[in-house]
């Protein structure tokens, strides 16, 4: 008898530990939560970006799966100040050296809102878009000397403004990309960088020990030009396939009745559309398919400049 109450007692007090540890580990995500939102810290698709490209870059051990769980998330800005670091040098130095840099590239996203699997950003509802490729393609472009911008302004405000429907998304982001050539008469090159909707066993591929997003491009058969382009993202492809085998699905070539088949594409022969990953894909996976595309690109255009 005394032995099974002995038992009893040993068990409510492992739930009693239980319960407190889990009411600890609730409060922490709790405070948490109030110091980001009573500081000044707004994570972005802009400062996820620029903390993956600064950490990975700047560490030695250049594992972005560890530096992702380990490093990034919204309490480490607080903890180990990368947020800030970041932003008084790197941003500021970047924003300078942008302005001497006549803009040749042009990134942007007809469907803005696309986004990734948010890893240890998850509990604390951030949720990273298609946009943090713009800004990781921003920092390498930029560092290589190719004067770059990202359209940042709203195709959800653009559509709504006009009363239309999402699939009105590519007539959003055309008038942005003709306000951006009028304001800036050397862009050159157009980027619309999206996302695929496939699950990860499809759209995840592992290069040399390291696991990359697959990319696909696509061509507009629609377009009375499409081969001026296909010609150029050919280019790229083949690159890509040269040095990252199996990283691209190819050039999906889409046209007839009920699809757009255009894709803005013939705005210019140097446009390209490219989907980079899928939902399931994750910060890291995407950043080493953006770094490998990156490369690839700029291969490419320096045959041209």
């Amino acid at each position: 008898m005394k032995k099974r109450f002995i038992a009893k007692k040993s068990k409510r007090g492992r739930k009693i530990k239980f319960l407190f540890f889990f009411c600890v580990f609730i409060l922490g995500i709790y405070i948490s939560f109030l110091i980001i939102n009573r500081s000044d810290i707004k994570i972005t698709d802009k400062t996820i970006a620029n903390i993956l490209v600064n950490v990975a870059f700047n560490n030695e051990r250049f594992n972005v799966n560890e530096l992702l769980l380990e490093k990034i998330s919204p309490v480490s800005f607080l903890e180990n100040n990368y947020y800030q670091v970041f932003t008084e040098n790197k941003i500021e130095n970047n924003s300078n050296e942008e302005k001497k840099l006549e803009p040749i590239i042009y990134i942007y996203n007809s469907h803005q809102t696309e986004e990734y699997n948010p890893i240890s950003f998850a509990e604390f509802s951030v949720n990273p878009t298609v946009m943090v490729a713009d800004y990781i393609l921003l920092d390498i472009f930029s560092k290589n000397g190719f004067g770059t911008i990202v359209e940042e302004r709203s195709i959800k405000e653009i559509l709504n403004n006009n009363n239309w429907k999402y699939s009105y998304s590519y007539a959003a982001s055309r008038i942005l990309m003709e306000e951006a050539k009028k304001n800036n008469p050397t862009l050159t090159y157009f980027i619309d960088v999206h996302r695929d909707s496939l699950t990860k066993d499809r759209t995840t591929i592992t290069i040399n020990g390291k696991d990359y997003a697959k990319t696909m491009f696509l061509i507009g058969l629609e377009n009375a030009n499409y081969e001026e382009n296909l010609k150029f993202t050919t280019l790229i492809n083949d690159k890509m396939n040269e040095k990252y085998p199996g990283l691209s699905k190819g050039i999906y070539k889409k046209g007839g009745a009920g699809v757009n088949g255009v894709y803005n594409q013939d705005f210019s022969g140097r446009t390209i559309l490219i989907e980079m990953g899928g939902y399931e894909n994750n910060l890291s996976e995407v950043l080493n398919s953006v770094i490998a595309f990156s490369e690839c690109f700029m291969e490419v255009i320096k045959n041209e400049i």
